[in-house]
């Protein structure tokens, strides 16, 4: 999928846990693994205000548009 959560490095950059996000922005951590994992099909906009309010951050520093060659890679198609 070319669009890619970087939740993990805004997690990092916040000090905050898995379980502590979670709890935050009211969805169980199950669920948050399948966001930081890409596994999600979709977001619903109140999960990312949820998360965007938690960690202090705009929904580009969590989402990436990422350009392939084949839906079905993962490897970014590189273009000079």
């Amino acid at each position: 999928m070319p669009i890619v959560f970087k939740i993990d490095l805004m997690m990092v950059k916040r000090k905050m846990s898995s379980n502590e996000l979670a709890r935050r922005i009211g969805i169980n951590a199950g669920s948050l693994s399948v966001l930081k994992t890409g596994k999600a099909r979709a977001i619903k906009m109140s999960t990312l205000e949820a998360m965007c309010r938690a960690l202090q951050c705009q929904p580009g520093d969590i989402l990436e548009f990422v350009e392939v060659e084949n839906e079905n890679e993962t490897q970014p198609l590189i273009t000079e």
